[in-house]
């Protein structure tokens, strides 16, 4: 089973917007989130190793001589 990035990205932003206070515990926990929101953020747009699928050669064509 993959990880559900956006999922948990979206929690993470929705938890960030909560810490509106201006007290020390909140810029902190808010900045630590920032931190995991943005690792989030690469993995979810990380981009997969691609899978070269060879083709077989196309044929000559019947009119090319």
């Amino acid at each position: 089973m993959r990880s559900d990035f956006a999922a948990a990205r979206e929690l993470l932003e929705c938890a960030q917007n909560r810490l509106c206070g201006k007290d020390e515990t909140s810029q902190r926990v808010s900045e630590a989130l920032d931190t995991l929101i943005e690792e989030i953020a690469v993995a979810e747009f990380r981009k997969a190793p691609l899978t070269v699928v060879p083709f077989p050669r196309a044929r000559p064509s019947k009119h090319a001589r």
